[in-house]
């Protein structure tokens, strides 16, 4: 029997072969340097006594020790509770129901649904300033309906150490919750109209076949949104260095700032890099589980 001939690979074939590889060499050797390797970095220092400038005296969990025994630190993670909580709890409820509001198929549709996203497309700088700007007491909104005649109308919260991180979810809100609209939007345009209609046929109401049937079945963009917002919460930095600058006070402080703060302006490197640490930490913890479902997901289909 003859052997069958072999081919040899055409230039264009290699070239085929080695272009992507190329063209992506660059972007995965920074990305391994400048975010895997200063995560290791930051993780090796954070067991160290760095102050001003690294070193490498390692003295094991003694910073992660002064870390929790800080007072500012514990209320830092207060603050992030408060602010986590109330920011997903609402942009949750006000996307969803932006999107079940827009899905009824109103007019104008479009230019209402670009009007709930723009928020997003600004940057977490320009959405503080410009809170801050509206919630300012002396020129802002209780100064505009105190000429109108309110004068015992009071809106003090951004200098109001008890009530300044409430701020701070108002203007998370305001810029998130249009995103959350959009995925919600997305996932009720995905619903099969076949078990809509046949609730509608069996005498269901809009608000049973929402609460029971279109609701439960988000339940994978409630999940993605979760994963989302809290990622969003942990990383907040520039929206309150803009609305609040961590005050009154400590009073905003959360572990963002802290970490900043601590590692560049304290000269306590090391006990900066032991909350970066734990915030990395934070952050795994959320995206574990929603790694996990994924890949379930994958399995089963």
């Amino acid at each position: 029997m003859s052997q069958p001939i072999k081919m040899k690979p055409r230039l264009v074939d290699k070239i085929e072969y080695w272009l992507p590889k190329v063209v992506m060499s660059p972007t995965v050797f920074l990305t391994m340097v400048f975010i895997y390797g200063f995560i290791i970095w930051t993780s090796v220092l954070s067991f160290t006594k760095s102050r001003i400038l690294p070193v490498y005296d390692f003295v094991g969990f003694q910073q992660y020790v002064k870390l929790f025994m800080n007072d500012r630190w514990m209320l830092a993670l207060k603050n992030l509770a408060i602010f986590g909580i109330l920011f997903i709890v609402i942009c949750l409820f006000v996307g969803l129901l932006l999107a079940i509001l827009l899905d009824q198929k109103i007019r104008a549709e479009g230019f209402i649904r670009t009007v709930y996203l723009y928020p997003m497309a600004l940057s977490f700088i320009v959405t503080g300033t410009v809170w801050k700007w509206l919630l300012n007491p002396t020129v802002g909104l209780e100064r505009f309906v105190q000429s109108l005649g309110f004068e015992s109308f009071s809106f003090d919260w951004l200098v109001n150490p008890d009530m300044a991180i409430y701020t701070i979810v108002i203007a998370g809100v305001w810029q998130s919750s249009g995103f959350v609209m959009a995925l919600f939007l997305a996932g009720l345009r995905g619903v099969d109209n076949s078990i809509i209609k046949a609730a509608q046929i069996d005498g269901a109401g809009m608000v049973t076949i929402y609460t029971r049937i279109i609701i439960p079945s988000l339940r994978p963009v409630f999940f993605s949104a979760i994963i989302m917002l809290a990622h969003i919460a942990i990383k907040s930095f520039d929206l309150i260095v803009a609305l609040t600058g961590g005050g009154p006070g400590n009073s905003t402080d959360v572990p963002a700032i802290f970490m900043y703060q601590f590692s560049f302006t304290r000269s306590q490197m090391g006990v900066g890099a032991a909350s970066a640490v734990v915030m990395l930490m934070g952050i795994i913890a959320i995206l574990i589980p929603f790694l996990y479902s994924e890949l379930r997901a994958t399995k089963n289909a």
